[in-house]
């Protein structure tokens, strides 16, 4: 049974949303925006996400940037907000699909099902010069040789590869672990990138993490890079 979380703060219109998508058979449940709603998603293990943008606490913008950088999708945004610079907006942070309300039922249990036949079965593997990811296996493959990454490290990686040969920014790799980069003190990242840096390197892979002095780190590929 597929299972959707829905982000909406808006009681009549959750439980509205919970009896259409039940009645189509998914397993539903009610996200509650204002505790830690990334954290209670990710446990949920969704196999999509209906998100609303006006939410107390994080915004529905801050939501799906975090959603997005731990590989949670898809994300549909389900939100009043009509002016075409929020949606591109929301499509820019990773949204797979953005809806206005009041919508008809058919037309979202339709874009529902479109994203998920979209990502059934995705296999996705990240390429940069050489170096190849594979999500489904959580491994790097290199050559002849395959490392398999810890959860950390896993999340870390997905984001460096992904972004190569770009500097991901350090409050994006922090969000990446932890949701958030209030509080978080950045030694932790440092903690974490060493043990992906050594990793690496015990694995023989060819790669490196550079530190990019007051940006972030930056996935280097071959040994004359710099």
């Amino acid at each position: 049974m597929k299972k959707i979380a829905v982000v909406e703060d808006d009681v009549f219109l959750r439980d509205e949303l919970k009896d259409i998508l039940e009645k189509q058979g998914f397993l539903v449940q009610i996200i509650d925006p204002a505790n830690q709603p990334v954290e209670e998603i990710e446990s949920f293990e969704p196999s999509l996400v209906v998100l609303d943008l006006n939410l107390p606490g994080p915004s529905g913008f801050d939501i799906c940037r975090s959603l997005k950088s731990r590989g949670i999708s898809p994300v549909l945004v389900l939100t009043c907000r009509d002016k075409l610079q929020d949606e591109l907006h929301a499509l820019d942070l990773g949204a797979d699909d953005y809806l206005t309300k009041p919508c008809n039922p058919k037309r979202l249990t339709a874009r529902i099902q479109r994203l998920l036949d979209i990502y059934e079965g995705r296999h996705t593997v990240i390429e940069c010069s050489g170096i190849r990811y594979d999500e489904a296996a959580n491994v790097i493959l290199a050559d002849e040789k395959t490392v398999h990454l810890s959860e950390n490290e896993r999340k870390l990686f997905r984001l460096l590869a992904g972004a190569y040969p770009d500097v991901v920014r350090k409050e994006d790799l922090i969000g990446s672990l932890w949701g958030s980069a209030e509080f978080v003190d950045e030694n932790i990242l440092q903690v974490n990138i060493t043990r992906l840096r050594r990793t690496i390197e015990e694995g023989g892979l060819g790669c490196r993490i550079l530190n990019v002095r007051g940006s972030g780190y930056r996935l280097a590929v071959g040994g004359n890079e710099a």
